[in-house]
């Protein structure tokens, strides 16, 4: 999980910068605070390859997604459009 919000965080701020250090805080800072103002679009490269990685991953008791989904649909609800585009496993 950390690897998965240092690379969001890089995505958006820039190398090496970290914008969450959980899901609770890329909420936080997705929300318009100082961080990161959305709208904005992210291209995440080999996707399927983070989703296999999270797939049996739920964060809270009884969650019915894994981690993966659950970081998109924070994503989405802060105003940032992602583009999945999967890994070439020829």
């Amino acid at each position: 999980m950390p690897g998965l919000h240092l690379a969001i965080g890089e995505a958006v701020l820039g190398p090496g910068r970290e914008l969450a250090r959980s899901r609770f805080w890329l909420q936080d800072r997705l929300g318009g605070g100082p961080a990161v103002v959305p709208p904005l679009t992210l291209v995440w490269h080999d996707s399927d390859i983070a989703r296999r990685a999270f797939a049996d991953q739920a964060v809270e008791c009884g969650a019915s997604s894994s981690y993966f989904d659950q970081v998109l649909e924070i994503l989405d609800e802060r105003g940032v459009t992602v583009i999945l585009a999967s890994a070439d496993l020829d």
